[in-house]
């Protein structure tokens, strides 16, 4: 007589979660240095898997003390990654409900739309300094905080206007250099630090402006304008991808729709 394999409704829904869960982990770290390591577990796991199935004790040994040594190198590895995640996770539900609402306003941003006037100015600045091709690098923040990058830089807190960020980002002016955080409708901070990312995948023509524009966007949902200093050209970044504008309208319209998906 043929064993029937006794299958539950659990065993179905716990292989669907760990398939999604594996999935959303994937689609994150898809195209960037991680990817690689991320498919080497996940083969050493069922190379482990079918040696435990095989009864093969002496190696399903060795290998199970490896892989459990091996969460902590994971943490370790992917602590940016798992950063990621979990500011992902954190904002799709706390701004999805309104219930949790008031966590988003306590200890993060309020993720409001961007005022017209403040986009008329954003947008009014990015546009002169792409014709003098002067380099700017402008975090917009949404829901994730941005505390841990205003505070490597110099606190402004004033209202956004055209003349102000041309100024700050003026080549002989003393905070030109680094980011500007812009966060409910004023200009916080300037001169601020960004993470750089390690994804392989950025063109080699992108210099270290869209670099670090793509790391912050890599680890928070912010959104991050960045104006090239050698072309003029300005680039939106969001989710860790980066777009060029052909236009400032499609950079206006760029804004408005990051603001939208809150």
């Amino acid at each position: 007589m043929f064993n029937i394999v006794d299958i539950h409704i659990i065993d179905i829904v716990d292989i669907l979660l760990v398939g999604l869960l594996v999935f959303y982990v994937y689609k994150l770290i898809r195209g960037t240095a991680a990817i690689s390591i991320f498919l080497g577990i996940i083969i050493l796991y069922i190379i482990w898997a079918v040696v435990k199935a095989l009864n093969m004790s002496l190696l399903s040994e060795i290998m199970g003390q490896v892989l459990g040594v091996g969460v902590i190198a994971i943490i370790i590895l992917f602590q940016q990654e798992i950063r990621k995640v979990l500011l992902s996770l954190g904002s799709t539900y706390i701004v999805n409900n309104e219930k949790l609402s008031i966590f988003s306003k306590l200890f993060g941003n309020k993720g409001s739309g961007m005022q017209l006037e403040a986009l008329d100015e954003i947008t009014a600045a990015c546009r002169k300094m792409s014709e003098t091709k002067t380099g700017a690098l402008i975090v917009l923040a949404r829901t994730s905080s941005m505390d841990f990058i205003i505070e490597t830089g110099d606190i402004i807190d004033a209202k956004i206007s055209r003349r102000l960020i041309e100024n700050l980002f003026f080549k002989n002016s003393p905070l030109h250099d680094g980011a500007m955080v812009i966060a409910d409708d004023r200009v916080v901070a300037a001169r601020c630090t960004l993470p750089i990312s390690e994804n392989p995948n950025i063109p080699a023509n992108y210099g270290m402006r869209h670099r670090a524009a793509t790391g912050l966007s890599e680890e928070t949902d912010a959104c991050v304008i960045v104006v090239s200093e050698e072309t003029g050209n300005i680039s939106f970044v969001q989710d860790g991808h980066i777009k060029t504008m052909g236009s400032i309208s499609e950079l206006r319209i760029a804004i408005e729709s990051s603001y939208r998906q809150n």
